[in-house]
């Protein structure tokens, strides 16, 4: 019998799980594919036709390293938003920085706060820094900016995550709340603001960006509706020394030249933009008409994604998840108490959410038993 090099108590300690079972693991343990992919938060119109043409254009340089320093990508990130390229920290998605933060911020033991059944992964980078999770719950639906401030103040939290449009309902909060909450928060506390579906929201859920504020990190992605989920590519904009920290510890390799190419590409397709947009706008009406013809609430969205009230308790929309499921239809839940009557819908192809609406009254029956 081998001996084993010992772990480190922290990860020892830890549960062997991940945040999420992929629709592919689904898939393999099925033994068949999702006939619609409507659960993952992913952009199903794609990237800009100008990005795809790029992409193609440049696959045969793909073997070399990427640009370490991200400097296209961060010069052009800049100059969308009117920062300098000081203030941008490039990433491997949201996660990948949300994991970078977790280790600058958080000693072992240390109180983090978070909305309770708010994004998974956050809590899973910071479990594996040995932090201690405090959880707010949810007031009618959206992330209670008050109780936040509270468990920040009472635990004397050196970082507290927020995100809005928030997952997992697709509620947000107006621009001069989320300026109040940071101007209440205590100077010695990080805000993580997680703006991953700021481009399909209201223009007014998001305050002007600040780089003279040390306290705060607003977060962005390429995987919503930018459509670029699968090639990872994510950003920061903060103060310029909070950039300089996260330059001390990120993987500089790991966005890789295609990711920084495209990213670049797809900022300057804001037109492109602006009919996605669009697209899930009424995809969101769309869902949300099945949902209210079935009998269902659906919760107003500024997301890609709408989040439905099935009505019940979490054990029966458990059961509507998987009748859809078993009907070859991808959709998620939030697990949580009082938000896990819920079941969530992300906006698909036209044919998808064809599928979703024949698929939802059998899956509905199965559930009541009918």
């Amino acid at each position: 019998m081998h001996q084993r090099p010992p772990l480190m108590p922290l990860i020892a300690a830890l549960p062997s799980t991940v945040p999420f079972v992929g629709p592919e693991a689904q898939e393999r343990e099925r033994g068949r594919a999702f006939r619609a992919r409507i659960g993952a938060n992913e952009s199903s119109f794609g990237p800009s036709p100008r990005v795809i043409a790029r992409m193609a254009e440049i696959a045969g340089d793909m073997w070399m390293y990427c640009d370490p320093d991200n400097h296209d990508l961060k010069v052009a990130v800049a100059a969308h938003h009117g920062v300098k390229a000081e203030n941008v920290v490039v990433g491997e998605g949201i996660d990948g920085l949300l994991s970078l933060v977790a280790r600058m911020y958080v000693a072992p033991g240390d109180a983090v706060v978070t909305s309770l059944g708010a994004y998974p992964t956050f809590n899973f980078h910071i479990a594996g820094v040995g932090g201690r999770l405090v959880t707010v719950a949810y007031e009618n639906d959206r992330e209670s900016l008050d109780g936040l401030l509270a468990a920040v103040r009472r635990d004397k939290a050196p970082l507290v995550y927020l995100s809005n449009p928030d997952n997992p309902m697709g509620s947000w909060w107006e621009a001069s709340e989320i300026i109040r909450f940071l101007e209440a928060l205590p100077e010695t506390t990080m805000l993580v603001l997680d703006e991953a579906y700021g481009e399909l929201g209201p223009a007014s859920a998001l305050p002007p960006i600040d780089i003279s504020r040390p306290n705060v990190i607003r977060m962005r992605t390429f995987s919503k509706a930018y459509g670029l989920a699968g090639i990872r590519c994510g950003y920061a904009v903060a103060e310029a020394q909070v950039i300089r920290d996260f330059e001390k510890i990120r993987n500089h390799y790991g966005v890789s030249r295609m990711a920084q190419i495209a990213g670049v590409e797809a900022l300057a397709d804001q037109d492109y933009l602006q009919s996605v947009v669009a697209r899930v706008a009424a995809g969101r009406q769309r869902i949300a008409g099945i949902a209210e013809a079935n009998g269902l609430r659906p919760l107003t969205s500024a997301t890609n994604f709408v989040t439905i009230d099935c009505g019940g308790d979490g054990a029966f929309a458990l059961k509507v998840l998987q009748a859809l499921l078993s009907r070859d239809v991808f959709i998620r839940k939030p697990m949580v108490p009082r938000l896990d009557r819920c079941i969530r819908v992300s906006v698909g192809l036209d044919h998808e959410l064809d599928i979703f609406a024949e698929e939802l009254p059998g899956a509905l029956a199965t559930a009541r038993g009918n």
